[in-house]
C-alpha cells in the first residue's frame, strides 16, 4: 500500500473516531489513539504493514507539538506562577521518578528500565486536563492557576529529562561527572540561543513587519523552528527540544500569538498523526500477555501522583481544598510518557512490549480525568471534616508579610539576583564567542588571506576576538540603575555593607580579565611579562571607559527592549488594568475580568442592583462592550450578554464573585429549547385572521410575526403592521414551532 493511501485511511479513521469521542465528550486524543489501533498493522483490519513513513510523520509531528507548547510557555508567565507551582511540580516528579525505581525492579525490569518507568510516570498531560478544566468550566477556580503553573513547569522538566535520559543510555551507566556536564551544556545552549534569539529575531520581524500577511508569518515560523531543530541537532540534543526552544523565543515576541495561531491547524493535523501512530504500535497480544504490568503502571501512577502532587502543593502551602483539587486533577500519565518510552525503544534500552503497557495504562488514566477531577470535591471535603480543625486551619494559605526586619535582607537578594543572572548571561556570551573564533576565525582567515603566515593569522584571530568581545566585557562590569539604586539603600541601611559590595565590584573586573586572557591564550602563547601588560591595560580600560557608559549599552538596552515590546503593548492597550497592577500590587489587591453569559440571571439590570459591590465588596472599574469600553461605569449602566467586567478586589473577594457569577445562572435543557420554523398559511374564508391588520391579529403576543404576504401575485416582504389579512392571501409566519401551529 502507497504512502498517499495509507494516510487516507488514518486520516479518515481518526475523523472518524475523534467525532465518537466528541459524542462520548472525551478527550480526542483518544479517538486518535482507538483509530490507530483499529487501521494498525496488528489487527489486521486494515492492509498497513509498512508504518516507517508513518513515524517519520509522527516525528514532525513531535516537533509540531512541542513547538507549539513553546508558544504557549512563557519564561516571564514561568516566574509569575511563583515558587508554589515549582514545588508542587517537583515535589510530583521527584516522588514519581523514585517511586519508578522501586516498582520496575519489582515486576523485573532492568535498572535503565526502571529509570525511565521513573521518568515517564512523572509527566501528567497538559492538554488533556486543560481541555477538562475547559469543558468543565473550572478555569476560574482559585486553584486553576496553581495547577496549570504546576503543568508549565512540569513541561520543562519533561524536556530536560529527555535530554538527561539520552545522555544516560548513550553511556548506559550513571556517571555523575557526564551528567552534570549534559546539564551545563543544556544550560548553555538554552541561554545561549534564547538571549540571541530575544536580540535578533524581533528586529528582523519588526523590519518586515509591513511584508508580514498570514501565509508569511506561517512560513518564518516554520523556518525559524526547524532552524532551531537543525541546530539542537548539531549541538547533540533532540529535535524536540530545539522546537520547545524557538517556541519559547517567538512567544516572548510581539508576532507570537499570531505564529501560535498561524500553526494551529498545521500542529493539529501532524498531532493527529503522531497520536495514530502511537496507537499502531498497540498490540493487543502484548496487553493480554502483560494485562498485570499494565493494572500496576495505572493505578501507581494514578494514587502515587495523586499523593505526591498533593503532598507538594500542601509544602507549598495551599491548603487542604486546593491541594486534594491539585492532585486529583494531575492523577494521568500525559503524551510524554509516550515520548519518553518511545525514547527507550529507539535507543534500545527498553524492551519492545514496554511502549504498548505504558500507552495502554496512559489510555485507562485519560478515560479516568474527568471523574477523578469531579472526585475532588467530596474527597476534600470529607477529608476536612475527619482532620482536626486545628491541622487544617495550620495548613490554610497564608499571605505573605515582608517586615521591615527583612527589608536588608531582601534588597541583598534582589541585588546578587541580578548580579549573577547578569553576569552568567555575559559570561555564556563571551564562551561562545571563544569556542566560535576557536573554531572558525583562523581558518576563515586563512582563506581570506593565504599568504599571511600562521604566527600572524593567531595574532590577528586573538585580536579579533578581543575586540568582539570587549562591548560585552563592559556591559558585564557596568552596574545597572536597578543594582545602583539597591546599592544605595544597602548602604544607607549600615556602612558595613561597603565592603561586600567592593568585594562583588572587583570580581566582575576579575572575571572579565581572564576572559581577556581566554581569548588570548586560545589562540597565541605569550610570556608571563606581556600577560601583566594585558591584565594592567585591561584593568586601565575599564575604568577610563567608565566616562563614556552609554557607548555600549544600546546592546543590552536592545535586548531588554524586545523582552518587554510585548508585555509594553499589551499594559498599553489596557491602561486601568496596568495602573491598578503597579499601584495596589504590594496590597494583595487584584484585577480580573470576566465574560458576563446570556443565561446570567441578572441580565438587563443595572450594575446597583448586582450582588457585587455589597456581597463580596469587588468594584466594577471597566466594562468592554464589543468596541466600546465603560470606564468607571455609574450605577445605572445596564448589563448585557457578552459584556466583559474588569473587577477589582481581593483575592477571595473575586473567588466568590466568581462564584456568584456561577451560582446566578440559569441553564436551559435541551429538551425545553423549542424549534424556530417558518411556516405557510392560505387564508380562507371564517379564519380568525381574515380582515383583521396584522397589528390587531395579536400574532406578536404568541411570539410569532408575518414575514411575508402573498395577495393577488404581488408578494409583499415584511408588511407593516396596518395591513390589511384577506381571504385568498398566502402568508408565510416565523416563530416557535408549536405557536404557529396554533394559527394553522
Amino acid at each position: 500500500m502507497d504512502f498517499v493511501t495509507q494516510l487516507a485511511i488514518i486520516l479518515i479513521a481518526a475523523g472518524v473516531f475523534t467525532v465518537i469521542s466528541k459524542a462520548l465528550k472525551q478527550p480526542l486524543i483518544l479517538g486518535y489513539i482507538v483509530a490507530g489501533f483499529l487501521v494498525g498493522p496488528h489487527l489486521g483490519l486494515v492492509p498497513i504493514s509498512d508504518t516507517s513513513t508513518i513515524s517519520q510523520w509522527a516525528e514532525i509531528g513531535i516537533i509540531f507539538l512541542l513547538f507549539a507548547l513553546g508558544l504557549e510557555f512563557s519564561f516571564k508567565k514561568l516566574l509569575k506562577v511563583g515558587s508554589s507551582a515549582l514545588i508542587t511540580a517537583v515535589t510530583k516528579c521527584i516522588g514519581m521518578f523514585a517511586l519508578g525505581l522501586i516498582v520496575g525492579p519489582l515486576m523485573g525490569w532492568s535498572t535503565m528500565e526502571s529509570i525511565f518507568l521513573g521518568g515517564l510516570m512523572s509527566m501528567s498531560s497538559t492538554t488533556i486536563i486543560i481541555k477538562a478544566y475547559d469543558d468543565m468550566g473550572l478555569k476560574k477556580r482559585p486553584y486553576a492557576n496553581l495547577l496549570f503553573g504546576s503543568l508549565v513547569f512540569e513541561d520543562l522538566i519533561a524536556v530536560l529529562l529527555m535530554v538527561l535520559l539520552s545522555t544516560l543510555a548513550k553511556s548506559n551507566q550513571f556517571a555523575g561527572t557526564e551528567m552534570v556536564m549534559a546539564l551545563a551544556k543544556l544550560g548553555f545552549f538554552l541561554i545561549l540561543w534564547f538571549v540571541v534569539g530575544i536580540y535578533v529575531i524581533p528586529i528582523l520581524l519588526k523590519w518586515a513587519h509591513k511584508y508580514i500577511n498570514n501565509e508569511i508569518i506561517l512560513l518564518i515560523g516554520i523556518g525559524f523552528c526547524f532552524l532551531m531543530v537543525a541546530l539542537a541537532e548539531l549541538a547533540g540534543f533532540s529535535s524536540a527540544l530545539g522546537a520547545f526552544v524557538m517556541g519559547s523565543i517567538l512567544a516572548e515576541t510581539v508576532e507570537g500569538e499570531r505564529i501560535e495561531h498561524a500553526i494551529g491547524s498545521i500542529k493539529d493535523l501532524f498531532g493527529a498523526i503522531f497520536f495514530v501512530s502511537v496507537g499502531m504500535m498497540v498490540d493487543p497480544h502484548i496487553i493480554g500477555e502483560h494485562w498485570l504490568p499494565i493494572l500496576i503502571l495505572t493505578v501507581v501512577s494514578m494514587f502515587g501522583i495523586l499523593i505526591f502532587s498533593s503532598t507538594g502543593a500542601l509544602i507549598a502551602g495551599q491548603g487542604v481544598k486546593n491541594s486534594v483539587h491539585i492532585g486529583f486533577s494531575l492523577a494521568q500519565l500525559g503524551e510524554f510518557a509516550f515520548i519518553i518510552a518511545a525514547l527507550g525503544c529507539s535507543m534500545d534500552v527498553m524492551r519492545e512490549f514496554i511502549y504498548p503497557v505504558v500507552v495502554t495504562a496512559s489510555v485507562i488514566t485519560t478515560f479516568t480525568t474527568p471523574y477523578m477531577i469531579k472526585a475532588a470535591d467530596p474527597v476534600s471535603d470529607w477529608l476536612i471534616r475527619i482532620l482536626p480543625n486545628k491541622f487544617v486551619q495550620k495548613l490554610e494559605p497564608k499571605e505573605e508579610l515582608i517586615h521591615d526586619s527583612q527589608a536588608e535582607k531582601n534588597e541583598w537578594k534582589h541585588l546578587l539576583r541580578m548580579y549573577f543572572i547578569r553576569t552568567l548571561i555575559f559570561s555564556i556570551l563571551l564562551i561562545a564567542i571563544i569556542i566560535f573564533s576557536n573554531q572558525y576565525l583562523p581558518d576563515l582567515i586563512a582563506l581570506i588571506a593565504p599568504t599571511i603566515p600562521a604566527i600572524a593569522i593567531q595574532w590577528i584571530s586573538a585580536i579579533i576576538t578581543v575586540l568582539v568581545m570587549l562591548p560585552l566585557l563592559y556591559l558585564m562590569i557596568l552596574s545597572t540603575a536597578k543594582e545602583k539604586k539597591s546599592v544605595r539603600l544597602l548602604l544607607h541601611n549600615s556602612l558595613n555593607n561597603k565592603w561586600p559590595i567592593i568585594a562583588l565590584v572587583y570580581l566582575k573586573l576579575l572575571i572579565a580579565i581572564i576572559f581577556i586572557l581566554l581569548g588570548l591564550l586560545t589562540h597565541v602563547q605569550m610570556h608571563w611579562v606581556i600577560l601583566v601588560i594585558v591584565v594592567a591595560a585591561a584593568i586601565a580600560f575599564f575604568y577610563a571607559s567608565r566616562r563614556s557608559r552609554y557607548r555600549f549599552t544600546h546592546l543590552e538596552d536592545q535586548f531588554v527592549a524586545n523582552l518587554n515590546e510585548k508585555e509594553r503593548q499589551e499594559r498599553a492597550s489596557r491602561p486601568v488594568t496596568t495602573s491598578i497592577e503597579d499601584k495596589l500590587a504590594d496590597y494583595h489587591v487584584l484585577i480580573d475580568s470576566t465574560v458576563i453569559q446570556s443565561d446570567f440571571d441578572f441580565i438587563g439590570k443595572t450594575l446597583r442592583e448586582m450582588p457585587f459591590r455589597h456581597t463580596v465588596n469587588v468594584n466594577v472599574v471597566e466594562i468592554m462592550r464589543g468596541d466600546k469600553v465603560i470606564r468607571i461605569p455609574r450605577g445605572d449602566e445596564v448589563i448585557y450578554p457578552n459584556d466583559t467586567l474588569l473587577v477589582v478586589g481581593e483575592k477571595r473577594e473575586i473567588d466568590k464573585f466568581h462564584a456568584i457569577i456561577e451560582n446566578n445562572r440559569t441553564k436551559v435543557k435541551t429538551s425545553d429549547k423549542k424549534d424556530f420554523v417558518v411556516q405557510t398559511m392560505v387564508i380562507k374564508k371564517g379564519s380568525p385572521l381574515a380582515g383583521k391588520t396584522i397589528r390587531n391579529s395579536d400574532m406578536r403576543a404568541y411570539g410569532c410575526m408575518i414575514v411575508s404576504i402573498l395577495h393577488e401575485n404581488k408578494f409583499i416582504t415584511n408588511p407593516q403592521a396596518e395591513d390589511i389579512i384577506e381571504v385568498g392571501d398566502t402568508i408565510w409566519i416565523a416563530g416557535e414551532k408549536d405557536s404557529c401551529e396554533f394559527f394553522l
